[in-house]
């Protein structure tokens, strides 16, 4: 693959808040798949960490190599939409992320100036760890000796402890962890939402039928389908989707209904609730 190496005007519209980065083509009709492609550079390497002059950010360099760095740029004149695991990013340059090991497709959407749409993707593979993973504790983080919840379904009567089987993510909403003690889920920032990031939630002692679903605090919304989700020990993923931060987030023109994940039966303990980046 060819390697990346970002321009100080990509790396400022890298570090430009959600506002998506897109080309002017005004001024043009539009081109084929074959010049699209090479017009684009999806490059999975080794991430560098550069200081971006004059400022206190910084600016990851991905070059080919075996690593875990996912690049994506193109200089074609058109509206560019990424899709990623499953998360769509909108921008002509993606920003840096890291992958886990494995393989994956990154799925490209160009939107020339006279609407014709372009797809193309870019099959990726990850197979060793070049930039670690960091893990964003919102509860059990083990520097904090933060013990598990412990989510019981009490039925559908309107009693307190319906407040404790759900975790919604605003501030307020109490639990208890296993211990017994209050707790309360915090609430998500802005930045959780529309990076779409992926809450992952650590659970253990999951009864045999322990279900439960995704929605909005204003129970306006499920995000799972509209089917309860099953919940088993290990690891259970919420990515974030652009309906979510929409719907969710409190700050940049989200409408704060809040994430909630609650058991509708059964019960189970959550040991840890973070994302990874």
């Amino acid at each position: 693959m060819k390697q990346i190496f970002f321009s100080l005007a990509l790396a400022a519209a890298i570090f430009t808040a959600c506002d998506p980065t897109h080309e002017d083509i005004t001024n043009d009709s539009h081109i084929t798949v074959d010049e699209l492609r090479e017009m684009t550079t999806v490059t999975v390497g080794i991430g560098e960490e550069k200081d971006l002059p004059n400022s206190d950010k910084k600016i990851i360099v991905v070059k080919e190599g075996d690593g875990n760095a996912l690049s994506c740029y193109t200089s074609a004149p058109v509206n560019a939409v990424w899709e990623v695991a499953g998360k769509k990013f909108i921008g002509n340059s993606l920003p840096f992320k890291k992958l886990k090991i494995g393989s994956d497709v990154v799925k490209m959407t160009a939107i020339c100036a006279d609407g014709t749409e372009l797809k193309l993707d870019f099959p990726i593979e990850v197979k060793t760890i070049s930039n670690q993973l960091d893990r964003f504790y919102f509860w059990g983080d083990p520097a904090k000796g933060q013990k598990p919840i412990k989510i019981v379904w009490p039925g559908w009567d309107d009693t307190p402890e319906r407040a404790a089987c759900m975790m919604r993510f605003d501030g307020n909403n109490k639990n208890k962890d296993i211990d017994g003690n209050d707790i309360v889920m915090p609430t998500l920032p802005d930045n959780v939402y529309f990076d779409k990031k992926t809450l992952i939630f650590v659970i253990s002692n999951a009864s045999d039928k322990c279900e439960g679903r995704i929605m909005n605090g204003h129970w306006s919304s499920r995000y799972d389908g509209d089917k309860d989700v099953k919940f088993t020990n290990g690891l259970f993923e919420v990515p974030i989707t652009d309906k979510i931060a929409k719907e969710c987030a409190k700050g940049n023109g989200g409408e704060g209904k809040d994430l909630v994940v609650f058991v509708t039966n059964g019960s189970c303990q959550v040991d840890a609730i973070y994302y990874e980046e």
